[in-house]
C-alpha cells in the first residue's frame, strides 16, 4: 500500500457489492459519523414509502433478506459509502458492480440519478421475487470446478429442469441457480466430477438464469422511462464484461443482466487490463475484495463500509 501515491489516481477501480453482502446495522456508523449520509436514507425513504434507515440499522434480518427490501437497502448503503468516498477525490479508471451493485456503479458514474436508482431496484427486487414461486428455486456455490465443467454439469442437469451458471465469481467458484430439482441434480453431477464443496445459498430467487426473463421483460418497461446520461468513466458490465460509456447502451445491458450470467471474474480481469491495480470496494461487506484477490493476486484491495475502513482507505491514499 505504500506505493499508492506513486501509482496515482489513474490506477483505481471502484466496485460495488450485490445481494449477500447485506447485514443488519449496515450504514449506521457512517450515518452517525458523516454529515449528509442520513439525508441519503431519508431521500430513499421518501421514494420507497417506508423507513429504509430503520430497516438497515435495526432490521429485522428476515425482512432485510427479502429480495424486494434487500436491493434498495444495499444500494442506499453503498451510496452512503460512496458519499463519504467522494472526499478522497478519487478519479477511477472504471467502475463495476456485482449484479444489483451494477446500479450503484451506474449512479457513481453519473449514468442515472440516485432517486431513479432507488425506485428501479425496488421494482427489480419485486419482479424477481414474483417471477418464480417461493420455494421452487435453489441457488448454490460450487467450489473447485473449472467454468467449462460447471457449464457441462448444468447442461446435463437441465434434463430435469432449468439450471444455469449464474455467477462466474472467481477461479474455482461458480454459483449455479434454477429450479430446485435441477440444481440438486447438478450438485450431484458436480460432486461426481470432483467438486470440492457445494454450498446452498440463502437466496430463493434464481437470478441470472432464463427463469428471470419475465422479470427482465417487466423491468425493461420501467428502465425505458428513466433518463440516462453518458458515464463519467466506463462501467464494466455484468452481461459481457465489456466497457460501457454511452447512455444508449445502459438500458439494454441492464435488461440482459437479469437472465444472463454475471461475468465477475472476466469483469475484474478487464479492469486490470485497463490499468486498475487498486480496487476499492464501496459498500457493505468485503465479499468482492476476497474474490478480486483470487482473480488478480497482485491487486491492492481497499474497502469503505464504516468509519474505520474509510479511515484506513484514506490513509492508504495519503501515505
Amino acid at each position: 500500500m505504500t506505493n499508492l501515491q506513486s501509482t496515482g489516481a489513474s490506477s483505481i477501480g471502484l466496485v460495488f457489492p450485490g445481494q449477500g453482502s447485506q447485514s443488519v446495522g449496515m450504514g449506521k456508523a457512517l450515518a452517525e459519523a458523516y454529515p449528509g449520509v442520513r439525508d441519503l436514507y431519508d431521500e430513499a425513504s421518501s421514494v420507497l414509502g417506508y423507513d429504509i434507515a430503520a430497516l438497515c440499522f435495526e432490521g429485522p434480518s428476515e425482512r432485510l433478506n427479502l429480495t424486494e427490501y434487500t436491493q434498495p437497502a444495499l444500494l442506499v448503503s453503498s451510496m452512503a459509502a460512496f458519499h463519504v468516498c467522494q472526499s478522497l477525490n478519487l478519479t477511477p479508471i472504471a467502475v463495476a458492480g456485482h449484479s444489483l451493485g451494477e446500479y450503484s456503479a451506474l449512479v457513481a458514474a453519473g449514468g442515472m440519478t440516485y432517486r431513479d436508482a432507488v425506485g428501479i431496484v425496488q421494482k427489480r427486487g419485486r419482479y424477481m421475487a414474483e417471477a418464480v414461486p417461493p420455494g421452487t428455486g435453489l441457488v448454490a456455490a460450487l467450489l473447485g470446478l473449472a467454468a467449462d465443467v460447471v457449464k457441462e454439469v448444468c447442461r446435463e442437469a437441465s434434463a430435469v429442469g432449468v439450471v444455469a451458471a449464474a455467477n462466474f465469481n472467481s477461479p474455482g467458484q461458480v454459483v449455479i441457480a434454477g429450479e430446485k430439482a435441477a440444481v440438486e441434480r447438478a450438485i450431484e453431477l458436480a460432486k461426481a466430477k470432483g467438486c470440492k464443496k457445494a454450498i446452498p445459498l440463502p437466496v430463493s430467487v434464481p437470478v441470472h438464469t432464463p427463469l428471470m426473463q419475465t422479470a427482465a421483460d417487466r423491468l425493461a418497461e420501467e428502465l425505458a422511462a428513466i433518463r440516462w446520461s453518458d458515464l463519467k468513466m466506463p462501467l464494466i458490465n455484468n452481461a459481457e464484461a465489456r466497457p460501457i460509456t454511452k447512455a444508449g447502451d445502459i438500458q439494454a445491458s441492464l435488461v440482459r443482466q437479469l437472465p444472463s450470467s454475471v461475468l465477475w471474474e472476466d469483469s475484474v480481469k478487464a479492469m486490470a487490463a485497463m490499468g486498475v491495480t487498486t480496487f476499492v470496494e464501496v459498500g457493505p461487506g468485503t465479499v468482492l475484495s476476497g474474490l478480486i484477490k483470487r482473480i488478480v493476486p497482485d491487486a491492492v484491495t481497499l474497502n469503505v463500509n464504516d468509519p474505520k475502513s474509510f479511515e484506513a482507505t484514506r490513509m492508504a491514499f495519503s501515505a
